[in-house]
């Protein structure tokens, strides 16, 4: 509850909160209602305005825009936080690994987060997608890999700084094991960089999504997604601009929302040490 009215303080947080808000009842309003099934096409109504009809006007086949950025932001903010945890997790044990077990093991493993690091995230997709067909699993492991060694690299370099702590080194002179102080001492100290890089590689995530899929290399149709939406828009804006500025709206404000979110979390959360627990 602090941290929460320490982010409401700040006007970039208590922005970005009121939009991760406010898209977060859109999209628990989605499981339950839409205007329209996401996927009904009507093409008496096609590329229609917004009206009281359609808030959000219609597409090239008659379908409510709205329902279709609604149901689609399920895709996006699913790959999105997939691809997040996924990242966050192996980066956390592989980069806490390397810290603690010290060299060769430790330059082994920063050296193949160095090359998984090298290769963007659009090549590891096309690969996968020219192997294995275009699919969500494969934008959500392109996006995943790609976030593995930045959580890894992260977590070691805050690991070999609280490594030589006074709290770390009273904790060992107790006698506790290795594993026991990476758990109460170390790893609870690293929570407040990875929630803030967490936060941005999400709203990043969001934009890497609607990029593999309007690519054609994630999210497939009919399932609406908001890249998905924007390429199949592109060539109907000179009769209808609606289709495409929804959907990308909707990406714009997620990102925005998420940016202000973390770039706030990082000046509340910037880094305080907790205190030694004996």
């Amino acid at each position: 509850m602090k941290l929460i009215t320490r982010l409401l303080a700040r006007p970039g947080g208590a922005l970005g909160i009121a939009i991760i808000v406010f898209l977060s009842l859109l999209l628990i309003t989605g499981f339950f209602f839409t205007p329209y099934p996401p996927n009904e096409m009507n093409i008496e109504d096609r590329l229609k305005p917004p009206s009281s009809a359609h808030l959000l006007g219609t597409d090239q086949y008659g379908r409510d825009i709205l329902s279709r950025v609604t149901v689609g932001m399920r895709s996006s903010l699913g790959v999105g936080l997939a691809t997040v945890l996924v990242g966050l997790l192996l980066g956390v044990l592989i980069g806490a690994a390397a810290a603690s077990a010290g060299n060769p093991l430790e330059e082994l493993l920063m050296r193949a987060m160095d090359v998984l690091y090298g290769f963007p995230p659009i090549l590891i997709a096309i690969l996968f997608t020219a192997i294995l067909g275009p699919s969500v699993f494969n934008a959500i492991l392109a996006l995943a890999l790609f976030n593995i060694p930045i959580f890894a690299r992260l977590t070691r370099a805050n690991f070999l700084s609280l490594k030589g702590r006074k709290f770390v080194e009273a904790a060992r002179a107790m006698g506790q094991s290795d594993l026991s102080v990476t758990k109460r001492h170390i790893l609870p100290n690293m929570t407040s960089p990875l929630i803030v890089q967490a936060t941005i590689q999400f709203s990043l995530a969001i934009l890497a999504e609607a990029a593999f899929s309007y690519l054609g290399l994630g999210i497939q149709p009919p399932t609406p997604s908001w890249g998905l939406m924007l390429k199949q828009a592109q060539i109907f804006i000179p009769l209808s601009p609606w289709p495409a500025i929804f959907p990308g709206l909707a990406i714009m404000l997620t990102v925005l929302g998420f940016n202000l979110l973390g770039d706030a979390l990082q000046d509340v959360l910037n880094p305080q040490l907790v205190t030694f627990r004996g």
